[in-house]
C-alpha cells in the first residue's frame, strides 16, 4: 500500500539583495508584526488599577488565580530562611559557574560607571555634572518554566555597581515553588527583598506601593504580554528599562565557517519563543543551503525543537548578499538585539566599525552569542523590534541620574547675561529676563 508523501514544511524566507525584488520584501520582512496580538493592555490596566484600590488584598486574590498559590499562609514576602534553603539545593557546579558570571558581570560594569565632570570655562562660569544612584529599583523576575538566573545577575549586578541602596525583586513562583538557581542569583546578586508576586499587578505594587511593599523609582526586568503592557501603563509614576520583545539574533557568516555552528547559533535565540527571529546574511549560496540543512538536524535534537521549529520557519530569514563587509546597510536596518559577525577578525573588525545600530556584536567565529548571555560580563538585556535605533542594552547608567552644576561669578554673568537676556525677551519670558537684569544693576 502506498502512503500519501507529506508536504515539507516550508522553510525560512530567502532573500538575495541583487533580485529586482529585493527591496519591496525586504521592508515587508521588517514590517512584520512578531509581537503577540493578544489585546492585553486593558487587563494589565484593569489590575492595576485593582492593586492601586486594593493593594495587597489584590495581590492575594491575582496569585491565587493565576499561580494556583495561597498567599495568606505562605506570606507575600519570600524570607531570608526560604531563600537559604531554595539556594543550598544548587549543585555546587551550578553556584561556581553562578559566581563566575556574577565577577564578571561586575568587572565590566564597573568600567562603565559614569564619571562625575567639573570644569570652568572662558567666561569663568563653572560646570558640571554629577551621578547619583536611584534609591529605590524593582527587578521582574519570570518565573515558572522561563526562569533564567542570569537574568537576575544581569539586571541586579548593575544596580549595585551603581549604588543603589534599596533592591526589590518580585517572581511568580507557580504552585507555590520557589526556583533554587533564581533564589541563588538573589542571593549571590545582592536582592534586599524578594516578594512572590508577578505578572502585571507586581509591575503595580512596584510602582505604587501596596500595604506591605514600599514603592520604587524604576522597573526592569522581562516578563509577558501582561507586564509588558503594565511596564507601559505605569511608565511617568516610575521609570523603565524598556519595552521586551521577541529575542532577535543575526549572523553575519562567511563560508568558512562550520555550518553546524551558525545553525546553533540561530537556534539559540529561537528556542525562546515561536516568536522569536533569526536572520543568516552570507555571501555563499552554498554554505547558506548547509546552514539550512545543519538547522533540521541540530532541531532533532533539541529539547525546544517543537518552538525553535515554528520560530525559524515563520519568522527567520536567509539573505544572500554580494560583499559581507559592505553589507552594514543591511544589518543597520535590521537593528537587531544581537549581531555575530562569524568570519576573520580584520574583516570583522572592519564590518563591526560599519554598523551603528545593534543591541550587542560579537565578534569572530569564535564568539557564539551565548557566551554574551551568561559569562563574557556585558549585559544580556538589550532592545529588540528594532530598537537599537535609538537605545541601547541595560548598564550602570540606566541606575544612576545625572544632576547638572552651575556657578556664575559677577564677571561670567556679565558676560552671559546679553545673550540670556536677548532669548528671555524673543520667548516672552519677563520674569525670567528680570532675574537677570536685576542681578547686573545690583553689581553696578
Amino acid at each position: 500500500m502506498l502512503r500519501e508523501k507529506r508536504a515539507p514544511e516550508p522553510g525560512p524566507l530567502r532573500l538575495d539583495a541583487a533580485a529586482p525584488d529585493f527591496e519591496a520584501r525586504f521592508h515587508a520582512f521588517l514590517e512584520r508584526n512578531r509581537d503577540a496580538d493578544e489585546n492585553v493592555d486593558r487587563v494589565a490596566a484593569d489590575i492595576i488599577a485593582d492593586v492601586r484600590a486594593r493593594g495587597d488584598v489584590a495581590l492575594i486574590e491575582y496569585t491565587r488565580k493565576f499561580d494556583k498559590v495561597d498567599l495568606v499562609p505562605a506570606g507575600l514576602c519570600v524570607t531570608d530562611a526560604e531563600r537559604r534553603a531554595a539556594a543550598a539545593q544548587v549543585s555546587a557546579a551550578q553556584r561556581d559557574a553562578l559566581e563566575f558570571a556574577a565577577r564578571r558581570i561586575e568587572t565590566f560594569h564597573r568600567e562603565t560607571l559614569p564619571r562625575d565632570v567639573a570644569f570652568t570655562d572662558a567666561t569663568g562660569t563653572r560646570l558640571g555634572a554629577r551621578y547619583r544612584p536611584l534609591d529605590a529599583v524593582g527587578v521582574y523576575v519570570p518565573g515558572g518554566t522561563a526562569a533564567y538566573p542570569s537574568s537576575v545577575l544581569m539586571n541586579i549586578v548593575p544596580a549595585k555597581v551603581a549604588g543603589v541602596q534599596r533592591i526589590v525583586m518580585v517572581v511568580p513562583t507557580p504552585g507555590g515553588v520557589l526556583n533554587p538557581l533564581v533564589m541563588l542569583a538573589a542571593e549571590i546578586a545582592g536582592a534586599d527583598e524578594v516578594w512572590r508576586i508577578g505578572g502585571a499587578q507586581a509591575v503595580a505594587a512596584l510602582a505604587y506601593g501596596t500595604q506591605s511593599i514600599r514603592p520604587v523609582d524604576k522597573i526592569t526586568g522581562p516578563g509577558n504580554a501582561y507586564v509588558a503592557a503594565a511596564k507601559r501603563r505605569v511608565f511617568g509614576r516610575v521609570g523603565i528599562d524598556l519595552i521586551a520583545g521577541p529575542s532577535e539574533i543575526l549572523v553575519v557568516a562567511d563560508g568558512a565557517n562550520d555550518p553546524a555552528w551558525i545553525a546553533a547559533d540561530l537556534l539559540s535565540q529561537a528556542e525562546h519563543d515561536a516568536s522569536s527571529q533569526s536572520v543568516l546574511i552570507t555571501d555563499d549560496r552554498a554554505f547558506a543551503d548547509a546552514v539550512e540543512r545543519a538547522v533540521e538536524v541540530e532541531l532533532a535534537a533539541l529539547a525546544r525543537s517543537a518552538i525553535a521549529g515554528v520560530s525559524w520557519r515563520d519568522n527567520g530569514a536567509i539573505i544572500i548578499v554580494p560583499d559581507l563587509v559592505a553589507c552594514a546597510a543591511l544589518v543597520d536596518r535590521l537593528a537587531a538585539e544581537h549581531v555575530e559577525l562569524a568570519m576573520e577578525m580584520a574583516p570583522a573588525e572592519e564590518l563591526a566599525g560599519r554598523i551603528r545600530h545593534a543591541g550587542a556584536i560579537f565578534l569572530g567565529r569564535h564568539t557564539p552569542e551565548a557566551i554574551g548571555d551568561y559569562v563574557a560580563g556585558t549585559n544580556h538585556v538589550l532592545p529588540t523590534s528594532r530598537a537599537a535605533r535609538f537605545s541601547g542594552g541595560l548598564g550602570v547608567a540606566d541606575f544612576v541620574k545625572r544632576t547638572s552644576l552651575v556657578s556664575c561669578t559677577p564677571d561670567a554673568l556679565a558676560a552671559l547675561a546679553p545673550a540670556a537676556l536677548a532669548l528671555a525677551e524673543a520667548e516672552g519670558l519677563g520674569a525670567h529676563g528680570r532675574s537677570i537684569a536685576l542681578r547686573l544693576n545690583r553689581r553696578d
